[in-house]
């Protein structure tokens, strides 16, 4: 049986890092940053752009649960809001499959010191450590399975979303 995981949580929480390995890991496995059907610049949040992300993700999302060859899709986004997670559930054919949908969090002082090592690296800008914390208390309301990172390996991670 197929399983669509949606992996959820604020950046920096370790969402990517854990797909790929995921990836790698899992049999006949295809991951999907959310972050790649919406990458621009300058980087615009307006009605129009949102609705265009969610129609990118979910048509990819179908098409993989669509294709024979995956068995595991993997898809990982900040998905902050129930009203996200609910919108691409009711765009997929699921009826078939297994969905789990899971959060990843972590405590402030984790979530920063990761963002830093990014900054460091150029990869984010400075700012990212403050909207990432904000958002933090978003998941604990949200339908889902929590996961806390914080001081944990990849491969530890791994076991408690799939199990040993």
């Amino acid at each position: 049986m197929k399983t669509l995981y949606l992996i959820g949580g604020t950046m920096g929480v370790g969402k990517t890092t854990v797909s790929q390995y995921m990836k790698t890991n899992l049999h006949d496995a295809v991951f999907l940053d959310g972050d790649w059907c919406w990458d621009a610049d300058p980087f615009y949040v307006t009605d129009e752009t949102k609705k265009m992300v969610l129609e990118n993700i979910t048509h990819l999302l179908a098409n993989f649960i669509g294709c024979s060859l995956y068995q595991n899709i993997i898809f990982a986004w900040v998905m902050h809001e129930q009203a996200i997670i609910d919108e691409i559930l009711s765009k997929l054919n699921t009826e078939k499959i297994t969905v789990r949908i899971i959060s990843l969090t972590a405590d402030e002082k984790t979530i920063a010191g990761r963002l830093k090592k990014d900054i460091d690296a150029g990869i984010r800008k400075e700012d990212v450590i403050q909207r990432s914390i904000q958002r933090i208390g978003l998941y604990k309301t949200l339908n889902t399975e929590k996961i806390d990172t914080t001081g944990k390996s990849v491969q530890e991670i791994y076991e408690e979303i799939v199990g040993k």
